[in-house]
């Protein structure tokens, strides 16, 4: 499949000023279904291999993608941006992937910390227009297993999808399934021998291809 891919500039926040975001689709007007904002790790940005080719899955699987970098990770060298300007930009991203998504539903989320940010600027205060957020390895907890860190999601008041790796160190199952179980508008899906990058195991429960696995997941959670 081929793909219309564009790239944009918006305000972050009025001190931090433009970050650069890029819009991704199926070409041609009715193969896209929806579009999802993705949001990056920590620790990398809009350009990673692994943000690249889920955002490629995802448009085979006919969703579009608005890949987006924060003020820190646009400069790059290191040090990440407070989280009250993760939080603006977050939002202000998904207000820029609303004006171009035409008549497209809109959903938001990300790898790891994006999903987070995008989940906590949800239960701040809603996004009008958002249809529901999708976590590619929510970061439950690092070094210290606990869940205090979805303790915001039980304020959300979206569909939620978690799509979390059997290996994720990040997402113990054990910790992360009732967290779950206990969110009425919650759906997990767990990702055969994946780790929190998706790396996975030569053996696994499946032939898919990881990221193919995640897009159609993805796609028909939106698609439902």
């Amino acid at each position: 499949m081929s793909f219309d891919t564009r790239e944009l500039k918006f305000i972050a926040t009025e001190e931090k000023g433009e970050v650069s975001a890029v819009l991704a689709r199926p070409d041609g007007p009715a193969t896209a279904k929806a579009l999802l904002v993705l949001g990056h790790g920590s620790g990398t940005n809009m350009l990673h291999r692994f943000m690249e080719e889920l955002s490629e899955a995802l448009n085979d699987a006919g969703v579009a993608t608005f890949r987006f970098n924060y003020p820190y990770s646009e400069k790059g060298g290191g040090g990440m941006d407070g989280e009250k300007v993760r939080l603006a930009t977050v939002r202000a991203a998904i207000e820029m992937a609303q004006r171009e998504a035409g008549e497209l539903p809109v959903f938001a989320g990300g790898h790891s910390m994006s999903g987070r940010m995008v989940s906590m600027a949800c239960a701040q205060k809603p996004i009008e227009g958002l249809g529901g957020i999708v976590f590619f390895a929510f970061p439950l907890h690092a070094s210290k297993k606990s869940t205090e860190r979805a303790e915001h999601l039980k304020a959300v008041a979206l569909p939620m999808l978690f799509l979390s790796g059997q290996r994720d160190s990040m997402a113990d199952l054990d910790l992360l399934q009732p967290v779950v179980s206990d969110l009425a508008n919650a759906t997990l899906h767990v990702v055969d021998t994946a780790d929190h990058g998706f790396k996975v195991l030569k053996q696994r429960n499946t032939d898919e291809p990881v990221m193919e696995e995640l897009a159609r997941i993805a796609s028909e959670w939106m698609a439902g």
